[in-house]
């Protein structure tokens, strides 16, 4: 397989092997270029603790004796250092020498551009502690080994005395060390490289495989797949990614579907009155021309036709407008109790006819401020679509009311029923739920659902339909009180 230097899984692996590698950059540069100041630092703090106890045994001390002498003398030995005090006159009041040779109290010694013997000048050693401030610390060389050596030095008041303790140690060669420490670092950098190569490798395929996964799952989905499924992971994040794309594409599958059914439907609807105004002017050309009951007829039937094309064409034309923001609301504050009794005398004849049981709930006299026309138009589609789907002789019922600052007006027929799995697209126009399409009878044309939605959208009202299959439907919007939403569609 073709390497992708720009694939997730590459990059992720370059990314970890990058950090690992420069992590080991990072340690093994610290411990070459630090490790001598570091030893230092340490040998200086050690020998400042050990200068510390020997005050304490030596300067201290009220009463010192022989055995405490010895117990100071006997640390520093165990400590590896010579140690030498003081007092104002220069005079040494204490020498302890574990070194022998090596210790450079007996050797003659250069601070800065002073060059002094420790043991045979105690005032040049007193007055360099006294221009360090009171404390000093120096590396030197050793004379007779070579070897550095630390020499550390304080000022002590006590007893009613000033003194000066200086110790000396000599600091351990580390070249060896180094050696040792460098080819001990290129073994184990050697081995932790390898393992992160292993181990990014691992993580990068284990975080890269679900998005690899998701990425051929949208190139089917890109070909029209629907029924492609993405999956999830380990990863919380990856898991709502993949209930996401399969959401979406649940949904882009019903807009397929929703497309195509548009497409056949409106083919549908525009050729059928087609073809029948061109059936009946053949008929009125060929038969009926000179008899004029006939030719009335046919041409009754050329005119229905071409009014419900009329009607098609201008619903899908209003909702066009309405969907792509051209129309502009005309709102003002009517009764709204009134509108709806206006309604249900409009449509008197057809519950007369079917023998509907139509109830009205409102108060008198209520007030809504929204467009007059188009809310008509919302509740007498859902009027409309409750006579389409409740049988004769069943109950419908109008409610309008106020809650809180809203008004809210209701439709609940006794009828059908709609499936749960339906529900969310009946405002979607041309849906039809038992999806075997008859052309609209009534002068309807398929899209009230659609208009209707269209409409409250452009009010930013709150609508819904709650339904149960065989028990009945209840469809309902609601608009604020107030004018105070903005008219904007």
């Amino acid at each position: 397989m073709k390497l992708d230097f720009h694939g997730i899984k590459f990059n992720i692996w370059l990314y970890f092997m990058l950090f690992a590698a420069g992590l080991l950059a990072l340690v093994g540069g610290a411990q070459l270029l630090l490790i001598k100041p570091y030893y230092r630092s340490n040998k200086i703090s050690a020998i400042k603790e050990v200068a510390a106890t020997i005050q304490e045994y030596v300067i201290d001390n009220q009463w010192l004796d022989e055995a405490t002498i010895k117990k100071a003398s006997q640390f520093a030995i165990n400590n590896n250092v010579c140690a030498v005090v003081y007092n104002d006159s220069g005079n040494v009041v204490y020498n302890s020498d574990s070194l022998g040779d090596s210790c450079i109290f007996n050797q003659t010694i250069t601070v800065g551009s002073t060059q002094l013997q420790p043991l045979t000048n105690g005032k040049a050693m007193r007055e360099l502690l006294l221009l360090s401030d009171g404390e000093l610390s120096e590396v030197l060389a050793n004379q007779r080994s070579d070897q550095e050596m630390i020499l550390y030095g304080k000022m002590v008041q006590a007893n009613l005395a000033n003194f000066y303790l200086f110790v000396n140690s000599p600091l351990e060669p580390l070249d060896s060390t180094l050696t040792i420490f460098q080819d001990q670092f290129f073994f184990l950098a050697f081995f932790a490289l390898i393992l992160s190569i292993v181990i990014s490798l691992f993580i990068s395929t284990k975080l890269s495989r679900p998005i690899v996964q998701m990425k051929h799952s949208a190139n089917e989905l890109a070909k029209g797949h629907y029924d492609i499924h993405f999956e999830g992971s380990y990863f919380s994040e990856i898991d709502q990614l993949a209930d996401t794309l399969n959401d979406a594409t649940h949904k882009l599958s019903k807009v397929d579907e929703l497309r195509r059914d548009l497409i056949a439907n409106v083919s549908h609807d525009i050729k059928t009155p087609l073809t029948m105004i061109k059936a009946y002017a053949e008929m009125i050309h060929d038969i009926s021309g000179d008899i004029p009951a006939k030719r009335d007829e046919h041409l009754d039937v050329i005119v229905r036709e071409v009014d419900y094309l009329d009607h098609l064409v201008t619903d899908m034309a209003e909702l066009s407008k309405m969907q792509s923001g051209s129309y502009q609301l005309k709102v003002g504050t009517f009764n709204l109790s009134q509108k709806i009794q206006n309604i249900v005398t409009l449509c008197q004849v057809m519950i007369d006819e079917h023998h509907y049981q139509l109830v009205i709930e409102c108060p008198r006299n209520l007030m809504m401020t929204a467009d007059e026309v188009k809310i008509s138009q919302v509740i007498y589609n859902f009027l409309s679509n409750a006579f389409k789907h409740t049988p004769d002789g069943k109950k419908i019922t109008i409610r309008a009311f106020e809650k809180n600052d809203w008004i809210q007006v209701e439709v609940e027929d006794e009828g059908e029923g709609i499936k749960k799995e339906d529900l969310p697209y009946i405002w979607d126009r041309y849906y039809k739920i038992d999806k075997k399409y008859q052309r609209a009878t009534g002068g309807s044309t398929g899209l009230g659902l659609a208009i209707v939605k269209a409409i409250l959208d452009s009010h930013h009202a709150e609508y819904a339909v709650e339904s149960e299959e065989g028990k009945g439907s209840r469809f309902w919007f609601r608009i604020r009180r107030s004018a105070e939403w903005k008219i904007k569609i």
